[in-house]
């Protein structure tokens, strides 16, 4: 479940910085910002769903996830293919989101 949210929330966070980019970048409406600001908040909402012991733990967890989502986005909606190093940059921040989420904790 905690991969699911992690999702969610990256797709929420990314829709609502990108109605800002487009607003301030792209020169759209600034009603583009209700949506945006929606969005946002449900980012903010699905994060506090993560099952964790610490706040800035399920953060830290969440950047990888937020990077793999940013270059899906990239590909999918701007239609820039990721390069190798985006790819790269990618998998190694996956595997310190695992590190974070699955390691053994001491007591």
């Amino acid at each position: 479940m905690t991969a699911l949210i992690y999702i969610g929330a990256a797709l929420a966070e990314i829709a609502g910085c990108f109605a800002f980019w487009a607003w301030l970048r792209m020169g759209r409406a600034p009603l583009w910002l209700v949506p945006g600001v929606a969005s946002l908040i449900l980012f903010a909402w699905l994060l506090t769903r993560v099952d964790s012991d610490a706040a800035g733990r399920a953060y830290a967890a969440y950047g990888g996830i937020y990077i793999c989502a940013s270059l899906l986005w990239l590909w999918s909606v701007e239609g820039v293919r990721p390069d190798r190093w985006d790819v790269g940059g990618a998998a190694l921040c996956l595997v310190g989101t695992c590190l974070i989420l699955l390691g053994p904790r001491g007591a």
